[in-house]
């Protein structure tokens, strides 16, 4: 049963990969100069980063990928990382109720108004009106690993200061992702545009790297069983 789950979130992530390249690639062609990189987005998505921001996301991705190995994505280890940072984390009854303002379980960022009033009450922090990055997850302990990687390499690619995690930008995100028809997308500002790229950009990051380190553990699962099965294994 486990294994049937875990190909559906895998599907998931799959499919969201996909749709997070089509959005991308609907963008018009803007110029435009951010505080790390400038950035010309043309067709086919086609974007290029200058080196001080393509180290840092390379710099991420290497630094969790220790980290995975490390800890072999065990969910208390990862959590303990998120502590040690002064990242709150709150456990609850029902992360289901989050879909009403739009949001998943897992890594919530900055939220302001309504959804931040709303997810202030839910995590018993009183009542406010503008809550700080943090995770929301389930009180019981079946967290699937896929999952909260995908999570965690969010709120670590935040941490390293990557761009898309402000609350402008991963409103305007969910605005474009709903609304990303060529009409809509022609009356984009170029700080839109800025910011929106950001905060997709870094949900494709995540998903690629999740997607990667599933083939990883199925390949490893494979040569396993083929030295279980035959005495040995030809690599």
């Amino acid at each position: 049963m486990s294994g049937i789950i875990d190909n559906i979130r895998k599907f998931f992530l799959l499919r969201r990969k996909n749709q997070i390249s089509k959005d991308l690639a609907k963008l018009s062609k803007k110029t435009f100069a951010d505080k790390t990189s400038k950035t010309i987005i043309g067709n086919g998505a086609k974007v290029s980063i200058n080196a001080k921001k393509k180290q840092l996301i390379e710099e991420v991705k290497a630094n969790i990928s220790a980290i995975v190995q490390s800890t072999k994505c065990n969910q208390e280890a990862l959590l303990n990382y998120v502590k040690a940072a002064k990242t709150p984390i709150y456990r609850i009854d029902a992360p289901n109720r989050l879909a009403l303002i739009g949001e998943e379980e897992g890594f919530i960022c900055e939220q302001q108004g309504f959804n931040a009033l709303f997810i202030s009450i839910l995590t018993g922090q009183g009542i406010k009106f503008k809550t700080e990055p943090a995770f929301v997850i389930r009180k019981t302990n079946d967290i699937n690993k896929s999952w909260l990687l995908h999570n965690f390499y969010r709120w670590y690619s935040m941490k390293a200061g990557l761009e898309g995690f402000d609350y402008n930008s991963r409103k305007k995100m969910k605005i474009y992702m709903s609304d990303n028809s060529l009409e809509t997308t022609r009356k984009l500002s170029l700080e839109t545009v800025n910011q929106i790229q950001e905060a997709i950009s870094r949900e494709r990051e995540a998903n690629t790297f999740v997607l990667e380190y599933e083939k990883q553990i199925e390949g490893s699962k494979k040569v396993l069983n083929k030295i279980k099965d035959e005495g040995g294994a030809d690599i």
